[in-house]
């Protein structure tokens, strides 16, 4: 099979041959149809994760069609349809398994970082692990759910019941929960110094657009951190009001530079979100078609994969960036332009 591997960090992805693999008990052979790039993807590439598996096949956002099974997998059938994310297996007996915080087990393990993923035309997993994928969304417009949108989707939780939200950076994620937020009722205010994603954030619904050191009108019940610049912690302390609460929502993030303690005093939290749990991926999945959550995209042949990372990279892609083979399934209407 075709697959785009990475041999060392901070190098490009070969394209390689390698033998299609084999499911183990358990696990599910899935022929990969999409799979949406990350950042955490490009994290891994420049080397900013320790301790990648390597050689590897990045990429954790994939949607495609289950080709194979191993012994004692009965969950899916021949030709279902499935996601598999960034959560790729936990040991399920340790004590945060046993306490709903699978999330956090310190044995997991991920895919696209210490198992292979989705940059190729197969890849296995393990079938407790896969998400069904709503039959309102195709191949390419599901993909990006599986990360920005599950991973989003966990920190607008961790914002508990803010009804004034602010969101900094307008990356995929952002894109996705700004319309999660807006469906549930919350006022969304949206910092990002880009002019078109303020103009494209207004579009989704938020109610207030501007720079990361611009302050609203009223102080903020919780912001979540999308982007990786650590130095955006004190602006969004300073935007919330006491008591609020600060998410981080990435895997990596920039040094956070020193700042005064009265920005955190009065009870304000600062925290972060860590991978994601089944439950997550089951409730977003649900909720998803209700809002309608739309994803935003462009597509490029698995080939490309080099392509897509650089742009990713240097901000040049409204939304999120799709790897495709022939077979992968786009819903009309939702290409980014």
């Amino acid at each position: 099979m075709r697959a785009m591997v990475l041999f060392r960090t901070r190098n490009a992805l070969s394209e390689t041959e390698l033998p299609k693999p084999q499911p183990s008990p358990g696990e599910v052979l899935v022929r990969v149809d999409a799979c949406a790039v990350c950042r955490t993807d490009l994290h891994t590439v420049d080397g900013d994760l320790p301790d990648p598996k390597l050689p590897l096949v990045p990429g954790h956002q994939i949607v495609g069609r289950v080709a194979g099974a191993g012994a004692n997998a009965q969950r899916f059938k021949a030709g279902a349809r499935v996601g598999i994310p960034w959560l790729a297996w936990t040991c399920g007996s340790c004590e945060y398994c046993r306490s709903g915080k699978e999330n956090l087990c310190d044995s997991a393990q991920f895919t696209g970082y210490t198992r292979d993923g989705g940059y190729a035309e197969f890849t296995v997993a393990d079938e407790r692990f896969c998400v069904p994928i709503p039959d309102a969304y195709g191949d390419v417009e599901a993909a990006p759910l599986l990360c920005a949108g599950l991973i989003g989707f966990r920190a607008l939780r961790k914002a508990g019941n803010a009804g004034k939200l602010g969101i900094f950076g307008f990356g995929a994620a952002a894109v996705l929960i700004t319309q999660v937020a807006v469906y549930q009722g919350r006022d969304v205010h949206v910092f990002t110094r880009s002019t078109q994603n303020r103009e494209f954030a207004t579009s989704l619904g938020a109610r207030w657009v501007g720079d990361s050191a611009d302050s609203p009108a009223n102080q903020l019940d919780a912001a979540i951190i999308f982007a990786p610049a650590g130095e955006l912690i004190p602006d969004a302390l300073r935007a919330v009001r006491k008591g609020g609460i600060v998410v981080c929502g990435g895997i990596h993030m920039s040094d956070i530079p020193q700042f005064r303690y009265d920005l955190l005093w009065g009870e304000r939290t600062l925290c972060s979100v860590a991978n994601l749990t089944r439950k997550d991926a089951e409730d977003f999945m649900n909720i998803a078609p209700n809002v309608p959550v739309r994803t935003f995209f462009e597509t490029f042949p698995l080939s490309d994969a080099n392509t897509a990372l650089d742009r990713f990279r240097k901000g040049q892609v409204r939304g999120s960036a799709v790897l495709t083979t022939p077979e992968a399934l786009p819903k009309a209407g939702r290409q980014a332009e």
